[in-house]
């Protein structure tokens, strides 16, 4: 009797928190609506909001239920992306104002941040093609989650691939690799880009950093080669200076680097680390050797 009154009061308390989860539920699409109201409809949109004239205004119309209402504007803001996609829509208005709604209302919707700002970087038709807005979005994120390091990953990608701003991108993998949980190859990754922006001492010291913690012989083999060709695209730019400085005293291109040798400008025939010697291309630069064992695609 005591088991079965006990089932008979646990049966009621869940059928109370439904109604009350269902009764919440219902409250808050009359205070959407009214929201709506408040702040304006969209031009030529259907029913999608659009336009916000405060942050702060926007938190108090939302009476206390702004993590619900976040995701329910998460989801208008999928379904209105996801509507003008199939549409290969060119632009995409309500994106940027419409994800501004969602994280104003829940700073720590870690989705809205990453997906939202995948959306607003793809070029049309496959989003609104807008990495600024894209990069200001993963920049709120991090403002209100530092310690998540995976919208330092996303930011970082915007600035390589979008912005092409690979000094910054490199920056930002850096920090991101120094958040709690991120793997490994951030700090691959900030190397990698440091060189291809053109910060070789940068790139020279966090991959001597990876080989000395590297956990395994693959991870140190791999920043042993990126440190080979870093030490390789140094010495042919010394080799290219002093080309530059044969070709405007003789008044022509040199056609070997025994003329270099022959003319004092070198000791002995320079070799690269694998001890293949170095070559002059027929536009007059220095370059590793076909025999070359030195992969200088990573640092391009």
């Amino acid at each position: 009797m005591i088991a079965e009154d006990s089932r008979r009061g646990l049966r009621r308390t869940k059928v109370l928190c439904v109604l009350l989860m269902a009764g919440g539920l219902l409250s808050i699409f009359p205070l959407q609506e009214g929201i709506d109201r408040q702040l304006g409809a969209s031009s030529g949109s259907g029913n999608e909001l659009v336009f916000i004239p405060s942050e702060a205004r926007f938190a108090r119309l939302s009476g206390g239920y702004s993590g619900l209402l976040a995701t329910i504007y998460w989801t208008r803001t999928v379904q209105y992306f996801g509507r003008l996609r199939l549409a290969h829509a060119q632009h995409f208005p309500l994106l940027g104002p419409l994800l501004d709604i969602t994280t104003s209302l829940d700073p720590h919707l870690l989705i809205a941040y990453r997906f939202g700002s995948l959306f607003l970087a793809a070029k049309p038709p496959e989003g609104a093609g807008d990495p600024r807005r894209a990069a200001y979005l993963l920049e709120r994120g991090i403002a209100a989650n530092p310690e998540y390091w995976r919208l330092w990953e996303d930011l970082g990608f915007i600035y390589y691939w979008d912005l092409r701003d690979y000094a910054h991108a490199a920056r930002i993998f850096q920090v991101g690799s120094e958040r709690p949980g991120a793997l490994p190859w951030m700090r691959t990754l900030a190397a990698s880009v440091a060189a291809k922006g053109g910060d070789f001492q940068t790139s020279r010291i966090l991959w001597t950093e990876i080989s000395r913690t590297a956990g395994n012989d693959s991870i140190r083999l791999s920043a042993e080669m990126h440190l080979a060709a870093l030490d390789t695209q140094e010495t042919l730019r010394e080799l290219d200076s002093l080309l530059a400085a044969y070709r405007q005293k003789q008044g022509r291109d040199a056609r070997s680097f025994e003329e270099l040798v022959a003319a004092g400008y070198l000791r002995g025939l320079p070799r690269d680390l694998s001890g293949e010697p170095f070559v002059i291309t027929p536009d007059g630069r220095a370059a590793t050797g076909p025999n070359s064992r030195i992969q200088m695609n990573l640092v391009q």
